[in-house]
């Protein structure tokens, strides 16, 4: 290996690469549009469809976060859920999927709440924490959005793929003008 090609890969991020330093108070979005657990999938729906946004926290009557409802949550409304597979053996039934995941399935392709669609197990941050750490988050779990809460548990905002992005752009835009 030669010595430059050392000194590229341990260099020290350039400006365009300050991003991934920022906090996400600065980047996420404040006081996102919510739900709650009561209100109708309809609604919810209608809300994603006029705001262009592709998921919503929802938040119990404290403004704490207990879910969140994305479009893959919604997934399930339109093509419904497979019956599981099983075979029969000495007049028993044998699932070859979990039954209780099937379960599951079913509630959300039929329920009529937010309640009975929305992820339970949410993935959230804290707004001191980096945008890098976000990032990294997000990666890891395979989820497009983080509910951002304050030390009191309450949302105060939501930082989603594309809040990163049009931050790295707008830093980006910067950088080439102050160059």
């Amino acid at each position: 290996m030669r010595e430059q090609d050392c000194a590229v890969r341990v260099a020290p991020p350039n400006k365009k690469g300050e991003i991934v330093s920022k906090l996400i108070a600065d980047v996420m979005t404040q006081s996102p549009i919510t739900v709650k657990p009561e209100t109708s999938l309809e609604e919810a729906i209608q809300l994603l469809a006029e705001h262009k946004i592709s998921g919503l926290p929802v938040v119990d009557d404290q403004h704490n976060i207990v879910g969140i409802l994305s479009e893959t949550d919604l997934m399930w409304q339109a093509m419904g859920t497979p019956l599981p597979a099983y075979i029969m053996v000495l007049d028993s039934v044998i699932y070859l999927k979990n039954p209780a995941q099937y379960q599951q399935e079913l509630h959300k392709a039929l329920g009529q709440t937010v309640k009975d669609a929305m992820t339970e197990h949410v993935v959230s941050t804290k707004p001191d924490a980096s945008v890098r750490q976000a990032a990294q988050l997000m990666h890891d779990h395979k989820i497009r959005r983080l509910p951002v809460i304050n030390a009191e548990h309450k949302l105060v905002g939501i930082l989603t793929r594309g809040d990163i992005v049009r931050e790295m752009a707008q830093s980006a835009q910067m950088q080439t003008q102050t160059s």
